[in-house]
Formats: C-alpha cells, structure tokens, sequence
C-alpha cells in the first residue's frame, strides 16, 4: 500500500537527511585511505578519530590516559557482540574452556557466539526472566566462580523494550572480578547511556538503530580488558579489527548520534507519548490484549502484544496487507517458526507467545500514523476472530 505505516524501527530506523549529506560530503573530500602516511591519508584519519572520540565522548567511553578504554568499529551490532563474547572470553582464557553467563532474552547475536564455544567444551548458564521480562539477578552470584570468562546481560530488550539492571549486574561481577559485556543496541539513541557509570567492561552499539547508516556499529572496551581478535591481517583499530576503515560510516555514525544527543529528551517524550497513545487505542476496543512487560522499566519506543485467540504469523501477514509494517520479534531470527526465546523465558503460555507481535516507534513516527495503524490493528483483528467464530 502507498499509506503503510511503518511500526517496525528496532529493526532499523530511516537515514537522517543530515546524516546522509554529511557522508556524501566526506565521501567527496576524503578519498584517501585513513592508515596511509601521506597528507590525504592524515586528513582522512584525523576525520576518523574525530568521529571516534565525539562517539566516545556522548557514551561515556573515556579513550584518553588513563583510563585509555577503546572504541573499535566494527560492521554493526551483530559483529559488536561476536567480538565481545569471543574476543573477551578467548582472550581471558587459560587453556582449559570456561563458564559464559547470559540471560534468557539475549539477540542471538550474542547466544549463537556462545554456542560456538559450548561446542568446544565451554559452559553455558542462563539466567531467567521474570514474568515482567527482567533478568533474574538472585540466580548470577551462584555463577561467579573461577570459571566464569564473562557475564553478559542487554541493556534494553529487543523484544519487550525491557531495559535490564544492567548497573546492578556490574557490580556483582566486579565483586567477583568477571568481565561483562551489555549489548546496548537498542537503547543508544533512546536514551542516555554512560559507559563508565553503568560500569561494564564491554558495550555494544549500531549506527542504524538511531538513524545513522547501516553498516557501523562499534564496540566499547574498557581499558585493560584483554581482548583477542577475531579477524587478523592488518593494524588498523590496534590490531583489534583489521581492515580499511570506512570514514564515512563513522562521520555518518557520529553525526547521528550528535543529532539526536541535541534533542534527546524532547525525542523520548515524543515516543513515550506516541507509546501510550498506541496501547490506550487498542486496548480501548481489544481489552483482552497483553502488553508484555508493561511492569517493568521499559524503552519509549517498544510495545510487544499478545493478541489471544489469534495466531501472530497470521495477523503479521494480513496487517501487512492493511499496510502497518511490524513484526514478531527480532529481524535477525526473522522467517523462524520457532517461538520467541524471550517471551518463553518469562514463562507465558505458548499459545500468548504464539499470538504476540513487536510494534517500534521512530522519530518519524506520527500522532496521525499511531491513530490510523490503531484503526487498522483492531480492524484487521476483529475480522480475523469473525473468519475463526463458528457459523
């Protein structure tokens, strides 16, 4: 359809125009390769490090002595967590496999890596979700032991938008002197997020969640972390991740997140507004519905429902067709029949899991958009339960 609304931005979000002009520009300019001596290749290595540390800087990454943490660029947050998971429970190890701790609504960028390990002798443990979607922090100190390589718990939910105790995660791991990694994809360009203060040893980030290019992402180290590579032959990035840096990805990267660093709070307003509109609209005419972690702390732009009685897969395609754009989980496990890890982990009935769809708001996302997609959800829905009534 011409009109369709598009309600699925966690799985990526439109390119600012500003963002695109800008990379356009340094595509122009800067035509040099950055790890070149030359004077072409110093300026466009200088316009890299400027991005780098503007990044660093909005993120409470401190690059400088001496903390000297890293920021390392890498092709988005997918690569981000497989650096992470491999790069810092490798490069911990002794020659014996150790113990990774992750919870139960982990991307599967972060599960699959750890898998990778478990089919070479490495433990895995879980940690389980509240009915609420939160992680429970009573089962990780029993997982603390000498062991254990890494712990890694998201910041916010990809799912559910439930943003996890991330702070209160650290500090147990500290204690126990093990490193954790959060993947904070979707919750940078949401809201605030410091590096330092949530006192992680890793973080991971996409460019594409808040309006940069896809393509980038990176992944915050702190400094003194070790951390093995998982691609080798070059230098660039300390050796760390090898390869031709893209310049105009990370400029893309940088002015993204300065943009929307500049309107930060009136964004999350607009989202959390848009939010509450969308659940107060359907469940005005489908009370029955079931807002999956609504209890809990939750990102502005995330609703997960649970239509009951109806099969998600089918609603998914017929509101396609009514032209709202959505999904049933995350894009990267898209076209799986499987149901989601993460509802089933907060022990819902699997017939609620089967019937749940992730709804994401944007900051193009209008007023306009959110009444119209209500009137096509309870629409659509309410001749999906007249084809399944008895005659």
């Amino acid at each position: 359809m011409s009109d369709s609304i598009y309600l699925d931005h966690n799985a990526t979000t439109p390119t600012r125009p500003e963002v695109v002009e800008a990379m356009v520009q340094c595509l122009a300019t800067a035509t040099a390769n950055p790890a070149s001596a030359h004077r072409p290749g110093q300026q466009a290595r200088r316009l890299l490090e400027d991005a780098r540390e503007e990044i660093a800087a909005i993120l409470g990454v401190e690059l400088a002595p001496p903390r000297r943490d890293r920021l390392i660029f890498t092709s988005g947050g997918t690569e981000a967590n497989n650096l992470a998971v491999l790069g810092i429970s490798l490069g911990a190890s002794t020659a014996s496999p150790g113990r990774i701790v992750f919870s139960a609504g982990e991307h599967q960028s972060v599960i699959e890596p750890a898998e990778h390990l478990l089919e070479q002798g490495w433990r895995l443990d879980t940690l389980g979700l509240t009915a609420d979607g939160l992680v429970r922090l009573e089962q990780l100190p029993p997982l603390l032991d000498g062991s254990t390589r890494l712990v890694t718990v998201q910041l916010g939910n990809h799912e559910t938008g439930v943003l996890q105790p991330v702070e209160a995660v650290a500090d147990l791991c500290r204690q126990a002197g093990v490193p954790v990694h959060t993947d904070a994809v979707q919750v940078v360009g949401k809201q605030p997020v410091d590096f330092r203060r949530l006192g992680v040893d890793a973080m991971s980030v996409a460019a594409h969640k808040f309006r940069g290019p896809v393509g980038i992402g990176a992944l915050a180290i702190r400094g003194g972390v070790p951390l093995r590579p998982l691609m080798f032959g070059g230098h660039q990035q300390g050796g760390f991740r090898p390869g031709t840096e893209s310049v105009a990805l990370a400029v893309g990267m940088a002015t993204a997140l300065r943009l929307w660093n500049d309107e930060a709070d009136r964004l999350a307003q607009h989202l959390q507004r848009l939010r509450d509109r969308f659940e107060i609209g359907l469940r005005a005419e489908l009370p029955n519905i079931v807002v999956h972690g609504a209890a809990a702390p939750r990102l502005p732009q995330t609703v997960n429902v649970a239509f009951p009685e109806l099969d998600g897969q089918i609603l998914l395609m017929a509101l396609d067709l009514a032209g709202v754009a959505c999904s049933v989980g995350s894009a990267c496990s898209s076209g799986s029949t499987e149901l989601s890890p993460t509802l089933r982990a907060m022990d819902l009935p699997n017939p609620l899991v089967a019937a749940s769809l992730r709804f994401s708001l944007g900051a193009t996302t209008t007023e306009q958009e959110i009444e119209e997609a209500v009137r096509r959800i309870n629409l659509v829905c309410r001749q999906l339960r007249a084809l399944e009534s008895p005659r």
